[in-house]
């Protein structure tokens, strides 16, 4: 998994409320098991025609958003189903960050695991970056997990809180496997030392 310090990018505005893992990654995209493949098919039913031609409307579709790391979105991101493929498909796509002011729990914690970072604000804050996020590819947004800030491209910055055991995984780039092999040495031992006393086993 990248490692996710700090960003500076496009925030792409989506104010709609409730947008869930259906609307993300719709159903008939979820028979795969890779994580890779998924960002084109990101929001699909918002982004194409039943005949497969671009809705120009749809925001990830405008020039100025195609590059977008960063959604600013309305309440409830994520909610829905619990399928890991909404943040596959975000990824793949080149999200790094969804900031909101509530997403489904599911969702959140599926987010730290595939490295991107979900982040609540309050309304007053996510309607001030949904409003600097609407200026367009030039208005670009940071986002510093290590100082825990949002920054608009004003240079208004707002704080964020985050849960110190999440921030260090993604800070150093840990999945589950990761975090696992983190502990490879007192593995590795174990295993060696069972090979011995129970070789049975």
């Amino acid at each position: 998994m990248d490692k996710f310090t700090t960003i500076t990018g496009i925030a792409a505005p989506m104010p709609l409320v409730n947008i869930d893992t259906d609307m993300i990654i719709p159903k008939q995209f979820l028979k795969t098991i890779k994580r890779s493949g998924l960002g084109k098919n990101l929001f699909d039913e918002m982004r194409y025609t039943p005949e497969g031609e671009e809705i120009p409307d749809f925001v990830l579709n405008k020039p100025a958003y195609r590059a977008a790391q960063i959604i600013v979105a309305g309440d409830n991101f994520g909610c829905g189903s619990s399928r890991e493929h909404a943040p596959w498909a975000l990824l793949d796509f080149g999200i790094r960050c969804v900031i909101s002011t509530s997403f489904a729990d599911i969702f959140f914690n599926n987010c730290f695991k595939n490295g991107i970072l979900p982040i609540r604000l309050p309304a007053d804050q996510v309607e001030y970056l949904m409003a600097d996020a609407e200026k367009g590819a030039n208005a670009r947004i940071t986002v510093d997990l290590e100082s825990q800030t949002v920054t608009a491209s004003d240079g208004r910055s707002f704080p964020f809180e985050v849960d110190a055991f999440k921030r260090h995984c993604l800070l150093n780039g840990l999945d589950d496997i990761g975090l696992t092999m983190e502990n490879a040495g007192a593995i590795d031992s174990f295993e060696n030392r069972l090979a011995v006393t129970r070789p049975w086993a």
